[in-house]
């Protein structure tokens, strides 16, 4: 009989591992890839740390990963359901490695791991990921059930982190002297629905000033409600609703894994991730200031907001543009010490948190700058907002590389006229990732990125106004699209 070994690259992606439940991850991959993680960490006789989100089919992923590191050597910590934030904290302040499994925001039927080092410093594709997946497919070609032995089984302990990890957030945010405030908060069925009743609520410790509305917070990885995934706009739609039903202050929306938080105002309006970006890196280089740090660095990635390097300059500051991609960002975090790094897509990372992302975090931050004044979240984040962006659309292009090279040659420094009666004199063109081109006035930027995986160039504009927005996207995306 013909066995048919599963092709490990299908769903080793270059940050993380995501794959179809049953048929590019399974039992016997994850098994595998439990072995291959101790081997090439070096992890006999060390601690690994395991813990999977409410998706169906992580129980099983978990004990399956656990087995194939004991049977290698490891002394396996399982701390349960958690988080991707809460992983983070715990290969932080245990220094040990460790695994959760997840898909984030995928559908129900996907699943994955993330993987991060002591310290929770991320495994990606550059710095280990590719050795363990290399080492697994050799696992899975012999046999899975021929993982060879480690002189001695490691042993397994059960840890509730829960708790400590409230605790730890608490200590680095204190709302307790914040006027009262409305919050309704959409967990999606993810797992910001186990750990906002343990930070914001009075499950484990204190009542705060806040007047939790919760939605969705059944652990429910089927999705019965939306998807979690609130990049998308209408998975916002019924905390949009629900904000303007209970008159609250704020709405916040969390992603499956609880890794990244969109913030509502009281409108019901999004609040732009550029604008969280520069409201937090306020409170962030005031407190390093205050605490002796000359000139706090905070880490945007290119396609945020220029208002957030505006305003890291106007605080007294040192801005660092990075790459998209949270491998990218950490790294950056970690040579430069920054204390603070935002993204478009509402990864929010601290240098108090080990230099990971964590959305409940970034969440008591918004929740103290609306609480320690009385303006409404909508006036308060106008001043973190003054340009207007796009949002990112995709272009399905076939020659990506041609499509730039067009558009290029149209906006070089020396074309006559582009938008509207504006020339291009001094238009600066940036390689960093993907291809930016900025107006020498500052009147608007906008970057075309290829995906890696899809036949998509990603847009993202922005500009001093509407009607300028609008022109220059019209004019890029006409270009992209050949019309």
């Amino acid at each position: 009989m013909l066995t048919v070994t599963i092709d490990l690259c299908a769903s080793f992606k270059a940050y993380d591992v995501r794959g179809l439940v049953g048929e590019t991850i399974t039992v016997d991959t994850v098994r595998a890839v439990g072995a291959a993680f101790v081997d090439v960490l070096g992890l006999a006789g060390h601690q690994v740390l395991v813990g999977g989100d409410m998706r169906p089919s992580s129980p099983g992923f978990v004990e399956a990963f656990t087995d194939g590191a004991r049977t290698r050597g490891a002394d396996v910590v399982d701390i349960g359901l958690i988080s991707t934030d809460m992983l983070y904290f715990a290969c932080g302040t245990r220094q040990a490695p460790g695994v959760v499994f997840t898909a984030s925001h995928n559908p129900a039927e996907y699943n994955g791991m993330k993987m991060a080092r002591a310290g929770a410093v991320p495994i990606s594709g550059d710095t280990g990921l590719a050795e363990i997946r290399d080492a697994a497919q050799a696992y899975l070609e012999a046999g899975a059930a021929q993982i060879p032995a480690a002189e001695r089984r490691g042993e397994l302990e059960q840890v509730d982190l829960l708790g400590a990890y409230a605790q730890y957030l608490r200590r680095l945010v204190d709302l307790s002297g914040i006027r009262p405030l409305k919050v309704v908060v959409d967990a999606a069925n993810g797992m910001s629905g186990l750990t906002t009743p343990a930070v914001l609520g009075e499950e484990i410790l204190e009542a705060l000033p806040l007047e939790l509305v919760p939605m969705y917070f059944e652990l429910d990885g089927t999705f019965p409600n939306h998807p979690a995934n609130p990049l998308e706009p209408e998975n916002l739609r019924d905390l949009q609703a629900a904000v303007r039903e209970h008159g609250a202050d704020i709405g916040l929306a969390f992603d499956g894994d609880a890794d990244r938080c969109f913030v509502v105002d009281e409108r019901g309006e999004p609040v732009s991730p550029s604008a969280v970006t520069a409201l937090v890196a306020r409170r962030e280089i005031a407190r390093a200031r205050a605490e002796g740090e000359e000139t706090p660095v905070i880490i945007h990635n290119l396609i945020t907001s220029r208002a957030v390097p505006e305003l890291v300059a106007r605080e007294a500051g040192r801005a660092v543009e990075t790459r998209v991609g949270h491998s990218y960002i950490k790294a950056v975090m970690a040579e430069e010490s920054a204390v603070f790094g935002g993204e478009h897509s509402a990864h929010y990372y601290f240098r108090d948190f080990f230099n990971a992302d964590t959305g409940m975090l970034a969440a008591m931050h918004v929740l103290a700058a609306l609480g320690t004044q009385e303006l409404p979240l909508s006036e308060l984040a106008a001043e973190y907002n003054p340009y207007v962006a796009s949002g990112e659309i995709n272009s399905q292009v076939e020659d990506k590389d041609a499509a730039i090279a067009q558009v290029v040659e149209v906006f070089h420094p020396e074309a006559p006229e582009l938008l509207a009666g504006q020339g291009a004199a001094g238009t600066q063109v940036g390689r960093m990732d993907g291809t930016t081109i900025s107006a020498a006035d500052g009147t608007w930027w906008f970057n075309l990125r290829p995906s890696n995986t899809e036949p998509f160039l990603r847009f993202n504009g922005e500009a001093r106004d509407q009607a300028t927005m609008e022109a220059l996207r019209d004019r890029v995306l006409g270009l992209v699209r050949g019309s």
